[in-house]
């Protein structure tokens, strides 16, 4: 953030304001902030569904529960995660028929008895990759831990980053994750954020309203932006946080908007074509990294790093 000093200031006045502005930023005194969030670099977060679409091709076209794409999808992120320091575990289990992963990421160092969560579903629906829905999510939640570890960051907070498997089979793996939890670590997650669809093709901008300091978190830094945010209701108890929120763990996260229409009104204040889907390729063959809308994920996943950074300091 720059700082302005309001007025115009001369001479003698302005020897003293630069000085009190060095003095300030050499005191020895601790910080009002740990950190600031870093800009999370949306070609990197290409990058990785760039990955998710080469996977996908390779195994069949999809990356879906069950398939060979979808554990090839985990080994990716794992790897990239193992590289940078974390301690990654994967948790089986068992959906028709097939064995299904999950891949926990934990960031060494915070307050163990305060978790905050990132989370978004690696798998995709057998019609095709799955690159918004939800490459898109994934792979911000992955630069975001990646950039965890390229700042060194240590929060108060204990940063726990995970990819759920067979969500698109009805929140199999969240589930069978919070249902495994005890009491008393289900008491330790302090917040669950939930990123599922950040890049579709006609964006919104929507906001979970479960938790009222998570749900300002997000607001505050879209407004930062000057972006209109609205309440997200399409997704209500359709996706990972639905487990955890029924656990009791506050819980909130960012969506782009699927099957349903983009309003005259949202058009205006958001720009994208007003009577088309937000995703027209919503759980279709053609939802490959054709679609996926730059800005809304650029967007959206330096807000999932802000709250990272906010709720875990």
């Amino acid at each position: 953030m720059k700082l302005s000093v309001p007025g115009r200031v001369t001479g003698a006045a302005a020897m003293v304001v630069a000085a009190l502005l060095t003095t300030s930023a050499t005191a020895d005194a601790a910080p009002a902030r740990v950190a600031a969030a870093p800009d999370i670099p949306v070609a990197a977060v290409k990058a990785h569904l760039t990955q998710l679409q080469s996977i996908a091709t390779a195994n069949g076209g999809n990356r879906a529960h069950g398939r060979t794409g979808y554990k090839a999808s985990l080994d990716y992120v794992k790897g990239k995660l193992d590289a940078a320091g974390f301690t990654t575990t994967i948790q089986q289990f068992t959906s028709s028929g097939s064995v299904g992963y999950n891949l926990i990421a934990d960031w060494p160092g915070g307050d163990a008895n305060q978790i905050v969560m990132a989370g978004s579903h690696l798998d995709s629906v057998t019609s095709g990759a799955g690159i918004n829905d939800n490459g898109s999510g994934s792979a911000a939640v992955l630069e975001t831990a990646l950039a965890v570890s390229r700042a060194q960051y240590q929060p108060a907070k204990h940063l726990r980053f995970a990819w759920w498997g067979a969500e698109e089979l009805g929140l199999v793996g969240s589930r069978y994750h919070v249902n495994n939890l005890s009491t008393a670590n289900r008491a330790k997650i302090s917040g669950y954020l939930n990123f599922d669809m950040i890049g579709s093709p006609n964006p919104g901008y929507f906001v979970y309203d479960d938790d009222p300091a998570i749900e300002k978190t997000f607001k505050d830094y879209f407004a930062g932006l000057g972006v209109a945010t609205e309440i997200e209701t399409e997704g209500d108890g359709r996706s990972d946080h639905a487990p955890f929120k029924s656990a009791g763990i506050p819980v909130g996260g960012l969506f782009t908007g699927a099957s349903s229409t983009k309003s005259a009104a949202q058009a205006a204040k958001w720009g994208g074509t007003a009577g088309q889907s937000f995703d027209r390729c919503y759980h279709s063959s053609c939802d490959t990294t054709a679609n996926i809308n730059d800005t809304a994920l650029d967007r959206n996943s330096d807000a999932l790093a802000y709250a990272v950074w906010e709720l875990s300091d």
